[in-house]
């Protein structure tokens, strides 16, 4: 076959000007330097790179196995020897549709490895990603030890030049403090540069998101760095952004603060909804079908959860604190995301005659989301909680998360299929949107329960077609889907 030709075009690389022709700039640590002209790689004639990917979460996994699935020779490191055992033999940690035949086909191939040995895998390597969790801590603020450690690691690894990228979702100015950090560690002046380049990948989706994401950013502090970074990414012909390095670090957490507020909106205006008899599935369409508002996201629900949106936004409420900004619409989307679920349950127990002692519920859905097992922040562990509180006799069904639910209710009952979960109930309620339950026999669910009433904190089902099959239900922001 002949190889094609990848162009990325002037066009393609969305820079506000940042690299104009002939034009010389200095902005955070951007050294004086002069556009290039347009980029080209061929497939096939392109060199391999070796590859440093620290933390095997979801984002190092996916960036090291994709990496590698490009042709490129990958080290992914872990400090858990038994998760590095497990990775080698081709066994997931996590699930991730796709990931596992990707993994296993590297590794055959002898493009993957995994170990526990840091500083081999930085000295062998050319470009280092940073992967590891920030999780929030008590004030919001993410935790930085993990990024922090590793750049002190890699500091005394260096023996030549190395481009540290950091993929990790991180506050603007991590950038510099691992510059510095490296910068005060390191036993020669051996040199280095950090790049920002923020992932944008969904659980669930994250090889397809990865593979063709709707844009690269790249924030580096100069051209010939960023030309480094984006020759990894030439063969996915995808639109790169180029900038600075705390423009790419803010870019990461606008976007994701951005969603959640669309959310949060959506749930507002289905709460509204509910009072005023409107249905929010017409309003959001109508909505969505606006190109300047668009329907991504646009779901009225539980409210959002997982590992990054919770994080993320507070986060950049923190980071405008820091700065002296009270960011007032964020707090309001965060306190709009902690009610919801308060307001499910409060109808739910309106409905049911005020206490849900005794009251046998079934509920579908663990997962924060569906197609995948993290139950971070998933607003199954909170309802399930307070069903608990409250003396409900609970029954439960996922199909993938229910391994991972059991690390944090050991002692529910779990259901091998939803129509155990359902069986002799009093009440369903539906926390995750998986596909499999939209496709479920509701005549059969209908005749299995002790009083066929569903409450839908996903709106997965169709009202009308609930009440002519004798179904008492409860959507979020349905109320004029009745009339």
């Amino acid at each position: 076959m002949t190889p094609s030709t990848v162009s990325i075009n002037r066009s393609d690389i969305i820079a506000e000007d940042l690299f104009a022709e002939n034009t010389q700039y200095s902005i955070d640590g951007l050294k004086n330097f002069e556009s290039a002209s347009p980029l080209h790689t061929k497939e096939g004639t392109s060199s391999s790179m070796n590859i440093c990917v620290v933390g095997t979460g979801y984002v190092g996994l996916v960036t090291g196995c994709i990496f590698s699935d490009l042709g490129n020779d990958v080290i992914c490191v872990d400090i858990d020897p038994a998760k590095v055992e497990m990775l080698t033999r081709g066994e997931m940690p996590i699930y991730e549709p796709g990931l596992e035949e990707m993994v296993k086909r590297n590794i055959e191939d002898s493009r993957l490895t995994f170990t526990t040995d840091l500083d081999t895998a930085v000295r062998s390597s050319e470009v280092v990603f940073i992967c590891v969790g920030t999780p929030p801590l008590e004030n919001g603020d993410p935790d930085m030890r993990f990024v922090r450690s590793v750049a002190k690691s890699i500091a005394g690894a260096l023996n030549g030049y190395k481009v540290i990228v950091n993929k990790s979702t991180v506050p603007v100015g991590t950038g510099n403090m691992v510059r510095e950090i490296i910068e005060q560690y390191r036993e020669t002046d051996t040199p280095f540069d950090v790049v920002s380049n923020p992932e944008f990948l969904r659980e669930g989706s994250a090889i397809k998101d990865t593979l063709e994401p709707d844009r690269i950013v790249i924030g580096a502090p100069s051209q010939a760095v960023a030309m480094k970074i984006l020759e990894l990414y030439a063969p996915l012909e995808r639109p790169v952004i180029l900038t600075d390095v705390a423009s790419a670090e803010m870019i990461k957490y606008a976007s994701n603060a951005f969603l959640a507020t669309k959310i949060s909106f959506a749930n507002s205006i289905a709460n509204l909804c509910d009072l005023v008899g409107a249905d929010v599935i017409q309003v959001i369409k109508g909505m969505g079908n606006d190109s300047r508002i668009g329907s991504a996201f646009l779901n009225a629900g539980l409210g959002y959860g997982g590992s990054c949106f919770p994080k993320d936004t507070s986060a950049l409420v923190r980071t405008a604190e820091n700065a002296g900004y009270e960011f007032k619409i964020l707090r309001a989307v965060m306190d709009v995301n902690q009610e919801q679920p308060v307001r499910f349950l409060d109808n739910v127990r309106h409905i049911m005659g005020g206490s849900l002692a005794g009251k046998k519920i079934g509920i579908l859905g663990l997962a924060f989301k569906p197609n995948t097992d993290d139950m971070r922040d998933a607003k199954s562990v909170e309802i399930i909680g307070k069903l608990l509180t409250e003396n409900a006799d609970i029954k439960a069904y996922d199909p993938i998360a229910m391994d991972a639910a059991r690390k944090i209710y050991p002692h529910l009952n779990y259901c091998e299929h939803a129509y155990d979960a359902a069986e002799g109930t009093d009440a369903l309620l539906v926390i995750t949107e998986w596909n499999e339950f939209k496709q479920l026999n509701m005549e059969r669910i209908r005749d299995s329960m002790v009083s066929p009433l569903i409450f839908d904190g996903r709106n997965i089902y169709d009202p009308v077609r609930m009440r002519k099959l004798g179904i008492k239900y409860h959507g979020v922001g349905r109320a004029g889907a009745l009339k």
